[in-house]
């Protein structure tokens, strides 16, 4: 059994109700903050090589050696892409390198799309085949996170383009953080209750 196998449910809603209320609330408690960090966001370029160097590595521990002691718990089973491995082990690192280097714009989206990717899937783990119908929260959320992430990792002006509809009108930001907030208490009342 994988380690994503062995995640509970209900410790995934408490993590991803935490990560959505705290984000939500901070949104509408400083709002003009929140905004402009928002727009800055996608040409960050203090965060930008963090961020792909932390979706990178975890990508690394998902196709790691077996024979590496903790740093092997994650490895993962691709299937007819295990041969594929050694090779991935060294160009994973080398195409960190590159990206960090060399790719300037958009950089802080790409690697948000990366680990958007790389959490969903503890994400949609959790949830299989779980009981309650709530449990939907969940994957629903993962595959807009997929979804998402595809598109910022290849089109990663899409991102600023919502940010800027987003942000553009007060009524729709609030509107949208009060949506998030609800989403994030939803999540909570049921891993409290059902998960």
């Amino acid at each position: 059994m994988h380690v994503y196998e062995q995640i509970p449910l209900n410790v995934v809603g408490y993590v991803l109700a935490a990560w959505l209320i705290s984000l939500h609330v901070w949104m509408l408690r400083k709002p003009e903050e929140s905004k402009e960090f928002f727009r800055k966001l996608p040409r960050n370029r203090e965060l930008g090589p963090w961020l792909m160097g932390i979706g990178m590595a975890w990508f690394w521990l998902l196709i790691a050696p077996s024979n590496l002691g903790i740093l092997s718990k994650l490895e993962m089973d691709l299937g007819e892409f295990n041969r594929a491995k050694n090779i991935l082990r060294i160009l994973v690192p080398i195409a960190a390198a590159g990206m960090i280097m060399h790719v300037k714009e958009f950089l802080t989206v790409r690697a948000i799309g990366l680990l958007a990717l790389m959490a969903a899937a503890p994400l949609l783990y959790s949830a299989y085949l779980e009981p309650p119908v709530s449990r939907l929260l969940v994957p629903i959320f993962a595959y807009a996170m997929i979804f998402k992430g595809l598109f910022w990792v290849g089109m990663p002006y899409t991102m600023r383009d919502a940010i800027t509809w987003a942000t553009k009108s007060d009524q729709r930001y609030r509107v949208l953080t009060f949506g998030g907030l609800g989403y994030g208490v939803l999540v909570l009342i049921c891993a409290v209750l059902w998960w």
